[in-house]
């Protein structure tokens, strides 16, 4: 490679929008440019990649916990993956529950920065977390907000004044906290992860790096991808750390769900995150729910396998939840 990759963290909670925005941020990239996307998910099936593909972007996926973990092992594989087809741009989107200190000190190590041109670091959050203690006192939170450059309220069209109120104090508090690069720090309300490309080129805050790692849940396995034994109609995958419990179903492309009544299991159910890409009776649709709020979209994949995630605080009865899933495929 003879240039650096520019590459952009783009952090932030469960449910802050962060894969809405680089669908955004794809959707409206140069036409002449090729971006890559490595994607990381808490639960052990991928759904981000498969909502991410349509976009033309070159995507990896490393489901089932934190990158960082295992010695970096899952997430330098996926690097070097990536920058073996000579992007233009690198986006990294840790879990929501993920740590991006970690990410930027495995970024700034001898074995990627002559490769990587690591710009700032972009943080989304939900104005209305500001101001609720289950959010401001869970440290991934905070070590997310720490580690930006640029904040991101999203999801401003979903909040009220008093929460756009509360978000400007809160700022005004974090800017105190970091009062020795205030003039590098930014706060930008959008809605949709409406983001404007320019902010990818701010130039990375130089912060201190982590000394030490962490610990919480750890990878049983350092190639965590899977699929369907041959016959094999659906697989569950589980997943716990953090204070908080995934189980995810990969169902074969030869399964078809009623649409309706997918739709309505997924309104009545009280998890904190879900997504799922699902092939229906009416066709293949992603679905997110977050703050119990059910968005589809319509998606051109054909022949795809069923897919789905469910995060939430609570260990809740996996088994039960399966039930009601085969219930609805279509005979």
């Amino acid at each position: 490679m003879t240039q650096r990759v520019a590459t952009n963290i783009i952090t932030g909670f469960l449910g802050a929008g962060k894969t809405t925005t680089i669908l955004h941020l794809l959707k409206h990239k140069p036409a002449n440019e090729k971006w890559a996307v490595l994607v990381n998910e808490f639960g052990e099936i991928g759904i981000d990649g498969a909502l991410l593909t349509e976009q033309g972007a070159m995507i990896k996926e490393i489901p089932g916990g934190c990158m960082c973990c295992t010695a970096g092992v899952p997430m330098s594989v996926g690097i070097n993956a990536l920058l073996r087809t000579k992007p233009d741009r690198l986006l990294i989107e840790p879990t929501g529950l993920g740590h991006p200190k970690e990410v930027t000190s495995k970024l700034l190590s001898e074995q990627f920065s002559p490769y990587v041109d690591l710009k700032a670091t972009i943080a989304l959050v939900d104005p209305r977390h500001v101001s609720n203690e289950k959010y401001t006192s869970n440290q991934n939170f905070n070590d997310q907000l720490d580690s930006a450059q640029i904040i991101v309220a999203n999801k401003s069209d979903q909040s009220t004044e008093q929460d756009l109120d509360n978000l400007i104090l809160w700022f005004d508090g974090f800017k105190n906290k970091h009062n020795h690069n205030i003039e590098q720090l930014h706060l930008v309300t959008t809605s949709q992860g409406e983001l404007d490309l320019s902010l990818l080129d701010h130039d990375r805050i130089i912060e201190p790096l982590p000394t030490s790692g962490h610990s919480g849940h750890s990878h049983d396995h350092l190639d965590p991808s899977f699929g369907l034994e041959p016959g094999q109609k659906y697989v569950r995958k589980e997943n716990k750390g953090q204070g908080y419990f995934s189980c995810g179903w990969l169902f074969g492309a030869e399964l078809t769900f009623n649409f309706d009544q997918l739709f309505s299991m997924l309104s009545a159910l009280t998890a904190e995150r879900v997504k799922a890409v699902m092939s229906t009776d009416q066709g293949c649709y992603a679905f997110n729910v977050s703050n119990g709020v059910v968005s589809v979209n319509q998606m051109t994949l054909e022949g795809y396998e069923s897919r789905i995630e469910v995060i939430d605080s609570q260990l809740m009865p996996w088994q039960q939840l399966e039930d009601v899933l085969l219930s609805l495929i279509l005979p």
